[in-house]
């Protein structure tokens, strides 16, 4: 079972709080359109350059993982010739976030909200609704039914996996084929859905759009939350809405996994983090300073009778499983990390595999299609780095934390959507 928690102030304006949600599916949390409306939801738009500044001053950023300017993102597509295309993104690749899926049951009028204003910012002439979940895409259904929009909107589903999320992912799937990356660039807001500029945003972007345009007073507070999913065998899981800041070690403790010795950050994108952890703020830029990265604000917490080299096997052999088979230099560097993480926690590793595994952190980055060769490296160089005691202790020795190889199915790293 998934909690769905909100610590953001009380008095204050939070995304699972306000606009028709209590934050609490099955027990009247589910918003339905009068509920929306009768808290202002899909307000007009009289002026869309003046809800783009509003955006632009605010400082929102995208909540898929790259932490993007959305006005930025915004802008390109506007200013690019043609009419352009919106797609809300909810297709979550990673298998410990549960955020997007759980936006698009629960507040589908929320973000189709956000869908409609940020069309209405760029000028689009359609948009779609990019997801994988049947429960998701049923409710959207049911809202678009109950609200039909101003322009066009298509619901398009696809096969969940790491990289059907990728934005060249989507729009290759919008347009008929299959949900796997493509060479950049030319990247969507340029080309994307059918030639035309594309923005693919994040649907919980969208959702703070939608809050920020109806409440414009509290831009403060709505930019700078996060929904993170919090899991690990030690503690229950959770989604939580936190503000910016907000320590992980209170986040952690809060679902009861106060005794971590690590963390897995941004899902699988911000590598693994060891001794200070607790002390680390939510918040991408002081977390990429730290060397880590918020990425799509999952938080795996190992238990303290856990071995993070076990953890990081896991993670490297589900991103080596899911890999688009379409660059060479992937489906080797994936393979090649997690073996060697896997033999390490088998207590099979040879004497030179640290120092192949220093070097390919470091080699691969950047060389893929996408981020998955990326998140495999930096699972592999983040290990290395915070627990170079523990590796080198690995070597031709059973560790009892360890346990049986990894499997690549990213079991232990999944979370259920509440």
């Amino acid at each position: 079972m998934t909690d769905v928690l909100s610590l953001v102030p009380e008095g204050r304006h939070g995304l699972l709080t306000h606009l028709g949600s209590d934050g609490h599916p099955g027990s009247g949390g589910d918003e339905s359109l009068a509920q929306y409306l009768a808290v202002g939801g899909y307000a007009p738009v009289p002026a869309p350059d003046r809800l783009l500044g509003r955006i632009d001053e605010a400082g929102l950023r995208g909540r898929g993982g790259a932490g993007f300017p959305a006005a930025v993102k915004l802008r390109s597509v506007r200013d690019a010739p043609g009419p352009p295309v919106v797609v809300a993104n909810g297709e979550e690749g990673e298998p410990g976030s549960v955020k997007d899926r759980w936006l698009l049951r629960h507040r589908p009028h929320l973000v189709l909200d956000g869908l409609r204003l940020a069309a209405a910012v760029t000028g689009a002439g359609r948009a779609c609704v990019y997801l994988s979940d049947a429960p998701a895409e049923y409710a959207v259904r049911q809202a678009l039914a109950e609200q039909p929009q101003d322009l066009p909107v298509d619901v398009v589903r696809t096969t969940p996996s790491y990289v059907a999320g990728e934005e060249t992912a989507v729009v290759r799937r919008i347009d008929g084929g299959p949900a796997l990356p493509t060479a950049k660039p030319p990247r969507p807001f340029e080309r994307g859905v059918g030639g035309a500029p594309t923005l693919v945003a994040n649907v919980e972007t969208l959702a703070r759009i939608a809050v920020l345009h109806s409440w414009p007073g509290a831009a403060h507070t709505v930019v700078g939350a996060h929904l993170v999913t919090l899991a690990g065998p030690g503690g229950r899981a959770a989604l939580v809405e936190a503000p910016a800041g907000t320590g992980l070690g209170a986040l952690a403790e809060s679902c009861g996994h106060g005794a971590a010795g690590a963390v897995l950050l941004g899902g699988m994108f911000g590598g693994l983090y060891g001794a200070g952890w607790a002390a680390l703020p939510l918040d991408q830029d002081r977390l990429a300073a730290a060397g880590g990265a918020l990425g799509c604000g999952a938080m795996y917490f190992p238990h303290p009778d856990e071995c993070p080299v076990s953890v990081a096997a896991e993670a490297t052999a589900y991103l080596a499983a899911q890999s688009a088979r379409q660059c060479g230099v992937c489906v080797s560097g994936t393979g090649a990390l997690a073996g060697a993480l896997t033999a390490l926690a088998l207590g099979k590793a040879e004497a030179d595999t640290s120092d192949r595994l220093e070097r390919w952190s470091q080699q691969l980055v950047g060389r893929g299609a996408c981020g998955l060769l990326d998140a495999a490296a930096r699972i592999a160089g983040s290990l290395l780095t915070h627990f170079p005691g523990l590796v080198a202790g690995h070597r031709g020795t059973d560790c009892p934390g360890c346990g049986d190889a990894a499997t690549g199915d990213g079991r232990r790293l999944t979370v259920a959507v509440p």
